[in-house]
């Protein structure tokens, strides 16, 4: 571990119960620990992060253990495990984000006159943002269409960037290559982070990549507001998945959180009356979708369900086509709602 790293997780650990009050809201302090019930904050007390003592060594302020699974670690693998980030320099300038840290300067190595933004930075997101164009009449139209989704080359959340930097894990040397982009927004509608789709050449697919997609940025909370909500709103994992809702329902208000574990963080927007949550058919999807379900009911907001057949509601639009999942939607949403958002 380098002095760098290891001089961040001391940092990490004074701050040990604001980490925790972020990354995991739904635990709490109880004495010198901060107990929830797992590292996907779900409630509980099975996780247990220690807020007390010293900053290094066995038993360490920030060191935390879950009881029901014998896991352990320390802040920078709760940090890891909430946001979905995988690369490790990205962790860092996350947890450098939320200690409002600069990134550091390397030694023997002069300072830039315009030092560059640390990637995975809100601020990077949107220098990234800013440097794509329209979706419409792009390859990432051809990929979205290819899957059955006409609607992309409207949303604004939505562009393309035709040479986005990519390199997977174990390999040297970045490549540049077609990528849908997707603008990860706050309540406040500000960008804090995006999503990034790396394509095959002729758009028919993602690329042939061990890692197809990649998020940048602050993503815990936020999500990429794909329409306009009011006092409902339609809430799911995949950016595909709630683009065939909309297929199906043109105007439905739909948000894409991008993973099952941002689902059950998302933050709800004020005056939300009705919350409906499109799944996708397995484990993560269903313990994501009783988190979020929890939050809503304990803020006063009614919740219901949508449910795939298949496997996510892409699959199922591209099965049956999109009258077909129209009235399989139309079964599910609630009465007060079916006129308005089938009209």
């Amino acid at each position: 571990m380098s002095v760098e790293t290891e001089e961040l997780l001391r940092a990490l650990a004074q701050d040990a119960e604001g980490v925790c009050r972020h990354y995991l809201p739904a635990g709490r302090r109880e004495g010198s620990y901060w107990m929830v019930g797992d590292l996907q904050n779900t409630a509980g007390r099975s996780l247990f992060v220690r807020l007390t003592g010293p900053t290094s060594g066995p038993g360490a302020r920030g060191k935390w253990q879950d009881s029901a699974t014998s896991e352990y670690g320390d802040l920078l693998d709760i940090i890891r495990a909430r946001t979905g980030i995988t690369r490790f320099p990205d962790l860092l300038a996350e947890a450098r984000a939320h200690l409002g840290r600069p990134m550091p300067v390397l030694p023997d190595r002069p300072v830039p006159k315009k030092a560059k933004t640390p990637g995975g930075t809100p601020a990077a997101a949107a220098r990234l943002f800013a440097a794509s164009m329209p979706v419409a009449g792009t390859l990432a139209d051809t990929y979205l269409r290819s899957r059955g989704l006409t609607h992309g080359g409207t949303m604004s959340a939505l562009r393309f960037h035709p040479k986005c930097w990519h390199r997977d894990e174990g390999e040297t040397k970045s490549i540049p290559r077609p990528a849908l982009i997707a603008a990860v927004t706050d309540g406040a509608g500000g960008l804090q982070g995006v999503h990034r789709t790396w394509l095959a050449p002729d758009g028919q697919g993602k690329a042939a990549l061990k890692a197809q997609r990649r998020a940048m940025g602050h993503l815990l909370g936020n999500a990429v507001r794909l329409t306009p909500h009011e006092d409902i709103l339609v809430v799911g994992e995949g950016i595909e998945t709630m683009l065939s809702l909309v297929e199906a329902i043109p105007g439905l208000p739909v948000w894409a959180a991008l993973s099952s574990g941002h689902l059950g963080a998302v933050l709800l927007p004020e005056g939300l009356q009705r919350i409906y949550i499109a799944i996708d058919r397995d484990p993560a999807g269903q313990r994501a979708a009783e988190r979020l379900s929890a939050r809503a009911l304990d803020a006063g907001v009614a919740v219901r369900v949508l449910e795939p057949r298949l496997g996510d509601f892409n699959d199922d639009l591209r099965a049956y086509g999109k009258e077909a999942l129209r009235e399989h939607l139309a079964g599910q949403i609630g009465s007060e709602d079916r006129q308005r958002l089938l009209a």
